[in-house]
Formats: C-alpha cells, sequence, structure tokens
C-alpha cells in the first residue's frame, strides 16, 4: 500500500468526523534533518491533493542536554506549511545515577521545548508522556536503566519535581 495509506486514512477519518483535527504523529522530527524533511515533503504532497492534514504531531523522546538545536527553525518549517504542530509524548530521559548537574540541565531542556512551543504561534501544545517516573516506558526499552527509568519525566517515582 505504501504511502498511499496516509491519504486513504486521513479522507476516512474526515468522512467520518469532519469537525475533528487531523495530524501525522511521528517520532525523530523534533530537529531539522533527513526525517524532518521527509514530513514536510510527505504534507506538501497531502495538501497538493486535496488531503486533509490539520497538524504534525512532534513525539519528542529527548535525552538529557540533547535538545536539537535546530528544534525552532524546525517548528517554523512545519508551521510555514499552513498546519499546526503540538509537541507530543515529551519525555527527557537521562542515564543514572541522576546528579544535581543531570537534573538541572533536565530543567533546562524541558524548559527549552515547552518556551519555544509557546513562541511559535501554531504550536498548539505540549503532553508530556507521563507524571512519574515510576511509570515509564523507558526501562522496558532501553534495558540497563534504572529500575525506575531513567529519570525522564517531571517528577520522580515520589511525586517529587525536578
Amino acid at each position: 500500500m505504501g504511502e498511499s495509506f496516509v491519504g486513504v486514512a486521513l479522507k476516512a477519518a474526515r468522512a467520518a468526523d469532519p469537525k475533528a483535527k487531523l495530524y501525522i504523529n511521528d517520532y525523530n522530527i523534533e530537529g531539522t534533518g533527513a526525517k524532518s524533511t521527509a514530513m514536510v515533503n510527505l504534507v506538501k504532497s497531502l495538501k497538493a491533493q486535496g488531503i486533509p492534514i490539520d497538524g504534525i504531531g512532534i513525539q519528542s523522546h529527548l535525552i538529557v542536554g540533547e535538545v536539537p538545536s535546530t528544534l525552532k527553525a524546525n517548528f517554523g518549517q512545519f508551521t510555514a506549511l499552513g498546519v499546526e504542530i503540538a509537541v507530543t509524548e515529551l519525555d527527557i530521559r537521562m542515564t543514572p545515577p541522576e546528579t544535581d548537574a543531570l537534573l538541572a540541565q533536565q530543567k533546562a531542556d524541558y524548559e527549552t521545548v515547552i518556551s519555544t512551543c509557546a513562541a511559535v504561534e501554531k504550536c498548539i501544545g505540549v503532553t508530556i508522556w507521563d507524571y512519574t517516573d515510576k511509570y515509564s516506558w523507558v526501562p522496558s526499552t532501553f534495558p540497563g536503566q534504572a529500575s525506575h527509568g531513567s529519570y525522564p519525566l517531571i517528577w520522580n517515582t515520589y511525586l517529587q519535581d525536578l
């Protein structure tokens, strides 16, 4: 079926609910690069074909200290397409052991992502993947991380903030 399934799915969704906001949500498109360029090209193609697309969801499973320097530029290239964007699934993991310096960097990274979204007119919001490290998906996906994750979320296992 190839890429055509995207257009088929979007048309079917619009037919089922004409008022629904239709997004494509993908990972590893936070900064500029080959994958974000492919997303730009896909959205351009969909729009050229008259296929409904309202926004791009940017899954944001990041690593402490590695927020892309091109985050704002990338948000701009997406919104220049005439679509909204949303930061989805935001978490920022670190390799244990947790240190005061890593926690400070993690806090700064969260602030960077959230303030970047707030500065982009068509960035409609930020969704945190979960609220506590206790329930994080990270340990089961990245073996060798701490038993309660790699501290990716805004509250730790004991609901204490960064």
